[in-house]
């Protein structure tokens, strides 16, 4: 046991290297200028699109060089990264053209109004950009916009709700956000099944929209995107409530409740013609803000999905009278540790296929997702 110490800390060390070299994206313009786009949403009349410019210097290739070598250089070229400030983007989609310019640390927000409508055959429509340099710098960013075929919006919470990050612990919170890679991340046995069956919908070509959102910094956006893929969870814009602002006195992200709530209520509003189901857990402000939601919005909100990861009996005290305010406003809020629970409920709703359910418990069920579960985890408790 004593043997395998500094291989075991070799390993976490390399993997901390690892995680804080990526992305080290290629540079596409002169002087080492990257174009980086996220990936957007919208609706046929309107798309919303965040990206950054920077640069950074070129990689360096050296042969027989060692992986903590590598990584250690490529953090270099992180840390010598220059924001590109007041840069001028260009966006065209849809027929239409928009110009913003970057703000002071090299981020740019696209809001266009469409001119001609995009296909309605397809979800996700490229969008061209381009820096306005000599020559210009040009890149595509990715939206998503709803078809036909879809009957409802999810909106998902990320952090507790999909992967354990400890939000309730904020130690635990920082070790997952910055140290854990997408690959050592887990996620909740059954989640993956569960939110494919949700994007499929009961007839299995709904293609619903998925929109997560989470208190992370834009600096992980590529992490939960590798995540996302490697655990199968169908991928959507993932919407970040707002910058950390980070100090040595407050280390802590500041209170999100309003930010998320501002987010939802523009989401409702850009698809008014879709009712939400809405997805989060219990560590922090989530069932009151949904709670607020449903009262705000009565008939838009499908059913609301708490995952429990509090252990205090008051905290399940406080979900349950919300549960009973939310199934007085005309919908459903359903607490419980496993999304078994969800995917049942969800499948009396018909908003998944009934066959959906056995999936997500043999998903669930799945030994490697069991062995992987977080030993800190409450039983699982429903409260309908």
């Amino acid at each position: 046991m004593k043997g395998s110490r500094p291989s075991t800390w070799r390993r976490a060390a390399n993997g901390l290297l690892a995680l804080a070299a990526r992305p080290v994206r290629r540079a596409q313009g002169r002087h080492g200028t990257v174009l980086e786009a996220y990936r957007g949403y919208g609706s046929h009349d309107e798309i919303f699109l965040i990206g950054r410019v920077f640069r950074q210097s070129r990689p360096e290739h050296v042969e027989r060089d060692s992986e903590i070598r590598r990584n250690l250089r490529d953090i270099g070229r992180r840390i010598r990264r220059r924001r590109v400030a007041g840069a001028a983007v260009v966006a065209r989609f849809g027929g239409a053209e928009t110009r913003v310019v970057t703000d002071r640390d090299g981020y740019f927000r696209i809001a266009m109004r469409l001119c001609e409508p995009p296909p309605d055959e397809i979800a996700w429509h490229p969008v061209d950009l381009a820096v306005d340099t000599d020559p210009p710098l040009r890149g595509q960013g990715q939206v998503f916009i709803p078809t036909s075929r879809c009957r409802f919006l999810l909106i998902s919470d990320i952090d507790d709700t999909v992967m354990h990050t400890g939000v309730a612990n904020r130690l635990k919170m920082l070790w997952h956000l910055f140290v854990a890679d997408a690959e050592s991340r887990v996620a909740f046995p059954g989640v993956a099944a569960f939110y494919r069956a949700l994007h499929a919908g009961q007839t299995g070509v709904e293609g619903n929209p998925m929109l997560y959102v989470s208190r992370a910094p834009w600096g992980i956006y590529d992490m939960l995107s590798t995540f996302f893929t490697l655990h199968r969870i169908p991928q959507g814009p993932v919407l970040f409530l707002r910058e950390w602002g980070l100090s040595w006195k407050r280390p802590w992200p500041r209170k999100a409740e309003d930010h998320k709530r501002a987010l939802i209520a523009h989401m409702l509003a850009l698809y008014e013609d879709l009712p939400v189901v809405l997805i989060g857990d219990s560590g922090q402000h989530d069932p009151e803000v949904y709670a607020r939601i449903v009262e705000e919005n009565p008939g838009r909100v499908l059913a609301v999905y708490i995952r429990n990861v509090s252990r205090e009996a008051g905290r399940i005290a406080d979900v349950e009278r919300l549960a009973i305010a939310v199934t007085q406003a005309g919908s459903s809020l359903v607490l419980a540790a496993d999304s078994v629970a969800m995917a049942e409920h969800a499948a009396g709703l018909g908003l998944i296929a009934e066959d959906a359910v056995a999936e997500v418990r043999g998903e669930r069920d799945d030994p490697l997702a069991v062995a992987a579960t977080d030993p800190d985890q409450p039983a699982s408790v429903v409260i309908k």
